[in-house]
């Protein structure tokens, strides 16, 4: 018998349950997609009530992107400590109370306090799932459900984005506010009743009972039972979060935080601008909402077809070509004429390649970290590279007001994705160990290629 659950779940089918538990997740990185965008969908709407001008509405945007770091930084480790579980469930209580009450605000200060809230929910929620759908998946499976997992967030804004335009039709930009904090609170149940904690992490924690529920777990996947817990030798056991900053994993934190920070940049320019660079051609605010949905309709795309490819391509090369396409579409997006058709067309065909880009990192983030330090390593690169969301919308604010056109603006900011391209250019990742072995040996990174 096959003492070690990890290699069960690694060397065996999918179970219902597990391919549950990656659906589910889909939705939970939904809610990200239409959380975030939400302030974007509402910020013409907030502009034009609260007489905003550019830069203040650029802080605005990016209040939830400030949570959002600080989120996935500190509770990233608090998903490795406590749990996969526990720590999404408060994620989304956290996610569902900013929502709800950023519908109260009636100050910029009071809006910023309840979307920092909503950042600080998504944050965790974000290297919580990416760890999930990792230690749910088999291995031959992991980098697509990876990236399947990550084309939730375009998924999200696609459907947020049609409901909003009929919500902007007969109600004002707190009706957006009121459907996400009530779509929110319906995963609480969900993932309460068919996502259980993580085998790799019950294994690897050894908490007490571990035996006991990795045995249900596992029968509840279709698959054997184990005897006994793994031997978790003393060396391994003394291993820490702050492995990441050690000789082993550095390289691969340094660098993929980098390249997200760099690409996540020019992506937030996008997701966040778009609707009000759209208004300013002289379209109403339920056509920007149009364009914005079209625009995660590529993503989604691009998402999922890179998702195949990494089962028969390199990750790291995928995730490069990616970059370097954005770069030069959205480039082509700021020369755009004030046409809705050829608008839609570009935006979808930019983030068919940005979004691409980003489930390539999410994968590289699955692969790379070993399990004790996976959701801390995810929640590190994402928590700091996404202080280039947090600027992004920012420094567009400041060049707009500054006097640049879109087409200037939107050169300088698609240059990121091309920085981030060659970040990730020098990015060396060892080659295939096996899943539990990151608790028989120092810390190893796995290869960039999918088995």
């Amino acid at each position: 018998m096959n003492n070690d659950p990890r290699e069960i779940v690694a060397g065996s089918r999918m179970g219902w349950l597990q391919i549950v538990a990656v659906i589910i997740t889909i939705g939970l990185n939904a809610l990200d997609g239409f959380d975030v965008q939400a302030i974007s969908f509402a910020g013409p709407g907030i502009r034009a009530e609260w007489h905003l001008d550019p830069a203040a509405l650029g802080v605005v945007l990016s209040m939830e992107l400030i949570g959002m770091a600080l989120g996935s930084i500190c509770l990233g480790g608090v998903a490795d400590k406590i749990g996969r579980r526990r720590t999404m469930l408060g994620c989304l209580v956290a996610m569902a109370i900013g929502m709800l009450m950023a519908t109260r605000a009636t100050t910029v200060v009071n809006l910023s306090i309840w979307r920092v809230l909503t950042g600080l929910g998504i944050g965790g929620m974000l290297a919580s799932v990416n760890a999930v759908v990792s230690e749910f998946s088999n291995a031959r499976r992991k980098s697509l459900n990876v990236s399947i997992m990550s084309i939730g967030y375009p998924v999200g804004a696609v459907v947020g984005g049609v409901i909003v335009e009929r919500l902007l039709a007969g109600h004002d930009w707190r009706s957006i506010f009121y459907f996400g904090a009530a779509f929110t609170a319906i995963f609480i149940p969900l993932v309460l009743i068919l996502v259980p904690e993580s085998v790799h992490w019950l294994a690897r924690k050894q908490p007490a009972g571990a035996l006991e529920r990795i045995n249900r777990t596992l029968q509840r996947m279709g698959h054997g039972t184990v005897s006994a817990l793994p031997t978790i030798s003393s060396e391994v056991r003394r291993r820490s979060m702050s492995d990441i900053f050690r000789p082993g994993l550095i390289g691969i934190t340094v660098i993929v935080t980098a390249a997200y920070f760099f690409h996540i940049m020019t992506f937030y320019f996008m997701v966040k601008w778009i609707p009000t660079i759209v208004v300013n051609m002289k379209f109403p605010a339920t056509a920007a909402a149009s364009v914005l949905t079209w625009t995660n309709v590529g993503g989604a795309i691009g998402g999922t077809i890179l998702g195949l490819l990494s089962m028969r391509f390199r990750l790291k090369s995928l995730t490069i070509g990616t970059m370097v396409l954005s770069t030069a579409l959205v480039m082509l997006f700021g020369r755009s004429p004030a046409d809705l058709t050829q608008l839609k067309v570009i935006c979808a065909s930019a983030d068919f390649f940005m979004n691409a880009a980003i489930c390539g990192m999410y994968a590289i983030f699955a692969q790379g970290f070993p399990t004790h330090v996976r959701a801390s390593g995810t929640g590190f690169a994402i928590g700091i590279g996404r202080g280039g969301a947090v600027i992004a919308p920012i420094v567009a604010g400041f060049l707009f007001q500054s006097g640049l056109a879109v087409s200037s603006v939107a050169t300088i900011m698609a240059c990121s994705s091309l920085v981030a391209a060659c970040v990730l250019a020098g990015l060396k990742l060892g080659k295939g160990a096996v899943e539990s072995a990151d608790e028989a040996a120092a810390p190893v990174v796995s290869s960039a290629t999918t088995g």
